[in-house]
């Protein structure tokens, strides 16, 4: 079980660092007005989001190994809303993902300041998954 646990945690951190990286690059995209630096930016941003998609299923699978597999939290609330967190962050994915379409057809309508806030959102995701895992607090 811990080959299991680490793929889990590779994967994880893989995963977030294009869930880190991929909002920032939408930050110069909104920023951007030369059409082949947009071009070159969104080619970067559809490679990230089409890499990221297999590491997050990866991190899901290997999760849901441990949780099967260890019981791990099984009844208990830390655990309820860790997997409350996770899904979140499916979902922050799966902007990102609708976030990409509109810059690819050109009716993106947020400023660099929204793309700069967003891209807060799975830093403090982690945070409260590692608070949850670690501490256990209920």
């Amino acid at each position: 079980m811990l080959w299991i646990k680490t793929l889990h945690i590779l994967f994880v951190t893989s995963w977030f660092a294009g869930l880190f990286y991929l909002p920032r690059i939408y930050v110069n995209l909104a920023q951007v007005h030369d059409a082949s630096t947009k071009t070159c930016l969104i080619g970067m941003a559809r490679r990230l989001y089409r890499f990221m998609l297999p590491l997050a299923i990866l991190a899901l699978i290997f999760g849901l190994w441990l949780f099967l597999g260890y019981g791990i939290g099984m009844g208990s609330g830390w655990m309820h809303a860790k997997l409350t967190a996770v899904i979140l962050l499916i979902i922050y994915h799966l902007a990102c993902g609708r976030m990409l379409k509109k810059f690819e057809h050109d009716t993106n309508t947020h400023s660099h300041r929204f793309y700069r806030w967003f891209n807060e959102i799975p830093v403090i995701l982690l945070l409260i998954v590692i608070a949850l895992v670690v501490a256990k607090p209920f």
